[in-house]
């Protein structure tokens, strides 16, 4: 394995900030973040990491060490920028900024650099079209909170060596994350493709009034919600049978929500400003309160699920 020592993480915002503090966990990893902007990178990280603090999960001197290891720039020539082993970038979700970025990298990196993108849903394929050494590209993604959810979906594009994406989980397994291998560039890889074809179902139940959207959300989370996090879908299909499963999918498949366009009702709310938390209405109504006590209590739902604190 391609020993690794510099990550760059390029984009300094809130994801980029949450990544370098995870890549920082390690003390054998110097991490450098790079971003156009000058950005105060320890002020947001301990923003970000506000609750782990208060929860006991870290301690302030270790906080401070992790902090110790990451140095940020807007200098693209910058020695942070030409020594990286590993890059990560989280840039704005546009295709064009995407690869004006990877190519002003290859310019300046190694040949035997990894690029990886952070991208959720762009192809790693397409954004690292037009790179000379697209071998040494994956699709890294990282799942909002970033410092929290375990899981980075790796995902190979038509033209990733092995050795790349193997060396990547390795890298990401350091910091103890829970990467999980994308053989295919698909749209939505894994775990995207699973939580949609869910929303699709659930909008889909509103929308033809068998139940409304609070209703949705306590079926989900007082039945196989709970069981989730211990039992995939896969492991959950062997237990009951794939004899079982067959029969069962015989029977409802043909009634399921299979729609290749989004919902009416879906374009309906986003075309009458209905948006959701943004806007204090989407499928339910949300006061600002409502709003920050769901943004708090995700986070200490995650902190609890994963730290017992």
């Amino acid at each position: 394995m391609k020993e690794i020592k510099n990550i760059l993480i390029c984009g300094a915002g809130m994801m980029g900030k949450n990544i370098g503090y995870v890549f920082a966990s390690n003390p054998s990893f110097q991490v450098g973040m790079y971003d156009l902007y000058p950005t105060d990178v320890g002020a947001g990280i301990r923003t970000n990491t506000r609750q782990l603090l208060d929860k006991g999960v870290i301690t302030e001197q270790e906080l401070s060490d992790r902090l110790s290891r990451i140095s940020f720039t807007n200098d693209i020539d910058s020695d942070l920028v030409k020594n990286a082993d590993l890059v990560i970038e989280a840039v704005f979700e546009d295709m064009k900024i995407k690869r004006e970025t990877f190519a002003k990298l290859e310019a300046r990196c190694r040949p035997d650099t990894i690029f990886c993108t952070n991208s959720s849903v762009m192809s790693p394929s397409e954004i690292s079209a037009e790179l000379q050494h697209r071998e040494r590209f994956v699709g890294t993604h990282f799942w909002n909170p970033g410092h929290l959810i375990p899981l980075v979906e790796v995902v190979k594009s038509d033209a990733s060596s092995d050795e790349v994406a193997q060396t990547v989980m390795e890298v990401l397994r350091s910091v103890g994350k829970k990467p999980v291998l994308c053989k295919k560039d698909v749209p939505g890889f894994i775990a995207n493709r699973m939580q949609h074809a869910l929303w699709r179902e659930a909008i889909s139940i509103v929308e033809n009034g068998i139940a409304d959207a609070a209703t949705v959300d306590e079926a989900v989370r007082y039945s196989f919600g709970l069981r989730l996090p211990q039992l995939g879908p896969m492991e959950n299909a062997d237990m009951v049978g794939t004899d079982l499963t067959y029969n069962i999918h015989d029977y409802i498949l043909r009634d399921l929500e299979d729609s290749h366009e989004p919902s009416p009702l879906l374009k309906q709310l986003r075309d009458e400003g209905k948006i959701g938390f943004k806007t204090g209405e989407g499928f339910q109504k949300w006061t600002p309160e409502q709003v920050a006590q769901s943004n708090a209590e995700l986070n200490e739902y995650l902190i609890r699920m994963l730290y017992g604190k």
